[in-house]
């Protein structure tokens, strides 16, 4: 803090604290937990007993500011020794085992961690032994701040003002510039822009020669025209725009490059505003327009006849311009609510999606309506009417089942889906899911979290957030826990027998390495499912081997290259329930492949389209690497340039909470086994993990767990949060840091590839342009 900001800080504390204290002008112990709005009542108590110097077991102002200012103005030696009484609970001059302990433990419930027992022990020794340098049983101040040394990104943070601890205002400037009209965004919105601008023209011009045709009929109703034809435009392009077919073959023609095709959905969503805006005008001025014919003295009709009958004639179906066009607006007005963010992204999909089934019934009344619309939507319309019939025929083409079901959790469903000969897709690609159990007549959208280089089935990961979706999780988490479905007991008699052969080879689940490699590949599961297992020589007797090869070719399944399969545990469900796909669509992520240097971000669920990508990155890059195991001598294979061109990949996943990192921690885990293999500092893939509920390194109540984690990451080789080699970081990335990381790498033209919340993707978006980053959104 600068003299300015310290100022206004200490007057706001006082503020705050005359607010809290209330008439005595003391904060007592429990007003003093409400100000600091912690978890865990530990540190409130700790930090209480250290700012009541005088121990009357209120806080007065003075005290408040003192033990504060402190905090503020002193230096590193009174912070460390702050920290050191917080830790040393009985006083003595010197902390033991059991009380950093139960520091720690308090740390994990401030930031919402769950670990065993047995691994806060392990926490505890591996920050005690590393403090404790003359091994007497104790760690002294001295001792604390030697091993504060070894950590100095937390020595850096302590000198971060406490301010923090009070929740005080934000004091973030605004940028004196707005995003839009900054040359970074429009050097790097060149393409969407010039189709913006083409596309403004356009209206406008519609608009112009409509409005002139009728310039002698008064303002009202060349208004009225051109408003009418902006409409006929507008209402069959934005049909265009969801052409998910031809969009996805577009997307591999150069016109990828020209056109922004992967924003057709945020078009797509303007386009509706607008349409929605000439709806309004054109009745907006017809009804003036009614209101001046209505008061002619030789009028025949009533301001309401024009507007409420057919009486007029006006139309050219039987005169019923004025009522289709009142039950227009209100379907349009309809579709326009229900498609807005809060009820799409609350829960409420259902409600969006029959709401929005009524573009059927809006094109049959703009064709009823206005005599020239059905020319506009006559070839656009059979474009969508065609795409309908070929989705339809080729999600009927097979019977598809669902044949394994996973309940993770935070309610994710995992479901393994049986994958026709035909079905061919990329990775990041998203399909249609209909399950007549849950529902006849409903589609969702939901990204393919499996590799295309896997055969037999399909992975989908689907959270439960809205009713749909719910119905889904509950109507599994009922089912038998073994089987359902035709032939239950013996599919469970299969799985029971592949269980036994499972335990007696002791044989962990790790995916398939390679057709080349010396290890053999065994296909077990149960039907339409592939669950792969390496082992070598000489783990297995030749009985043994013959035994699983036989078992897995009853299964009559493909081996897959490098697919990991999660361990079957209480949630797992073998089935066989009938669905349906349409699909697959392709997304913007199909670019990755193209680009020499891709940042992969999910936040949450939104990793499903990486899990895809990552695994057939993994695939492609070890399929260009080889190497002998006798001579050494490295080689790579012949891959297509437009297959494959990254050199570097970054994935960043971002997580609320710790259990929600178990969705894809084996796949994460066998990606890691795959980078053990290259050379120190030049890995081709480097794993980010974030743990949002985590109290972030300045934050006091989090600097002792994070220092134990650490070191007991390093000793055990991976995180205690995750069972992964890379370390799971606490609370919210700081993106400049992160973009200028990778900047500094300069291992090729970066792109960033994101799914998740609309809110982070603009903070992305924001830093992206900053340094010429191209930026892609998952979005359908």
């Amino acid at each position: 803090m600068n003299a300015d900001d310290d100022a206004k800080w200490l007057e706001w504390v006082s503020r705050q604290f005359e607010t809290i204290a209330g008439e005595d002008r003391e904060i007592d112990l429990q007003e003093f937990k409400t100000a600091l709005k912690v978890k865990e009542s530990f540190f409130a108590e700790r930090f209480f007993a250290l700012f009541d110097s005088d121990g009357s077991g209120t806080i007065t102002l003075q005290e408040l500011l003192g033990a504060l200012n402190l905090l503020i103005h002193g230096n590193t030696t009174d912070k460390l020794k702050f920290l050191f009484q917080v830790y040393d609970l009985d006083g003595s001059g010197s902390i033991d085992p059991d009380e950093l302990r139960t520091v720690l433990q308090s740390c994990l419930k401030e930031s919402s961690i769950s670990l065993p027992e047995e691994k806060l022990d392990d926490l505890t020794l591996a920050l005690f032994e590393s403090a404790d340098k003359d091994h007497n049983g104790s760690i002294t101040f001295e001792e604390l701040r030697e091993e504060l040394d070894n950590f100095p990104e937390v020595m850096e943070n302590l000198t971060i003002s406490a301010a923090s601890w009070l929740k005080p205002p934000s004091s973030k400037k605004r940028p004196q510039m707005p995003r839009f009209l900054t040359s970074a965004y429009w050097h790097n919105n060149t393409g969407k822009l010039a189709v913006l601008a083409a596309y403004i023209g356009v209206n406008i011009l519609l608009f112009t020669l409509a409005a002139l045709k009728y310039q002698a009929s008064g303002a009202s109703l060349m208004v009225a025209r051109g408003g009418g034809q902006c409409l006929n435009f507008n209402c069959s392009f934005i049909v265009v725009l969801m052409l998910r077919r031809c969009l996805t073959w577009l997307r591999a023609t150069w016109l990828a490059r020209v056109f922004p095709l992967d924003q057709n959905v945020e078009f797509h969503q303007l386009v509706g505003y607008v349409v929605f805006g000439f709806t309004l005008i054109h009745t907006i001025a017809h009804v003036v327009n009614f209101v001046r014919l209505s008061q002619l003295e030789d009028s025949p009709f009533q301001f309401w006849e024009y507007l409420l009958t057919t009486r007029p004639g006006i139309g050219w179906v039987h005169g019923t311009a004025s009522l289709t066009g009142i039950v227009l607006q209100l379907l349009i007005l309809i579709m326009l609510v229900c498609s807005c963010s809060f009820v799409r992204r609350r829960g409420h999909f259902e409600v969006f999606y029959w709401t929005h089934l009524s573009y059927i019934w809006v094109w049959v009344l703009l064709i009823i309506h206005g005599p020239h619309f059905w020319k506009w939507l006559l070839a656009p319309g059979l474009l969508f009417f065609l795409e309908k019939v070929v989705g339809l025929v080729l999600s009927r083409m097979a019977t598809l089942c669902i044949v394994e079901v996973n309940l993770l959790s935070s309610k994710v469903t995992h479901l393994v889906i049986s994958r026709p000969s035909f079905f061919h897709y990329k990775p990041g690609d998203y399909i249609y899911l209909n399950i007549p159990a849950i529902a006849k007549y409903e589609w969702h959208p939901f990204t393919i979290s499996s590799a295309p280089e896997q055969e037999g089935t399909i992975w989908l990961h689907i959270r439960s957030q809205g009713q749909w979706t719910n119905r889904l999780y509950n109507y599994f988490k009922a089912s038998d826990p073994i089987c359902f479905g035709v032939k239950r007991l013996t599919q469970s008699l299969k799985f029971r027998r592949s269980q036994r052969k499972l335990q007696e080879t002791k044989i962990h689940v790790l995916g398939a390495h390679s057709a080349n490699t010396a290890q053999g590949v065994v296909a077990t599961s149960t039907e339409n499912t592939v669950q792969l297992m390496n082992y070598t020589s000489e783990k297995l007797p030749q009985q043994n081997k013959e035994d699983l090869i036989d078992y897995g070719k009853e299964r009559e399944e493909k081996v897959q290259p490098r697919s990991v399969f999660p361990q079957l545990n209480e949630n797992h469900r073998f089935c066989n329930i009938k669905c349906y796909l349409d699909g697959p669509y392709g997304t913007p992520t199909r670019r990755i492949f193209a680009s020499e240097h891709a940042v992969l971000i999910g936040a949450g669920i939104g990793i499903t389209p990486f899990a895809s990508i990552l695994q057939s990155i993994m695939y492609r890059h070890q399929k260009r690497k080889r190497s002998c195991p006798n001579c050494h001598y490295s080689w790579c294979e012949n891959v297509k340039g437009d297959e494959m061109k990254l050199k570097k990949v970054d994935f960043i996943w971002i997580n609320r909470d710790q259990r929600s990192f178990e969705w894809f921690v084996s796949l994460l885990t066998k990606l890691e086994m795959d980078q053990a293999e290259e050379e120190p500092g030049a890995h081709f893939l480097e794993l980010h993990m974030y743990m949002t509920s985590a109290l972030g390194k300045n934050d006091m109540k989090a600097i002792g767990l994070q220092m134990a984690l650490d070191l007991l990451a390093k000793k055990e080789n991976k995180d205690s949060i995750t069972g992964l080699k890379t370390r799971t970081q606490p609370g919210r990335p700081d993106w400049g840091k992160v973009f200028g990381k990778v900047a500094a790498e300069n291992k090729g033209k970066v792109q960033v590839f994101f799914c998740g919340s609309p809110a982070l993707a603009k903070v992305l978006k924001s830093h992206c342009e900053q340094l010429n980053f191209r930026f892609f959104k998952e979005n359908f």
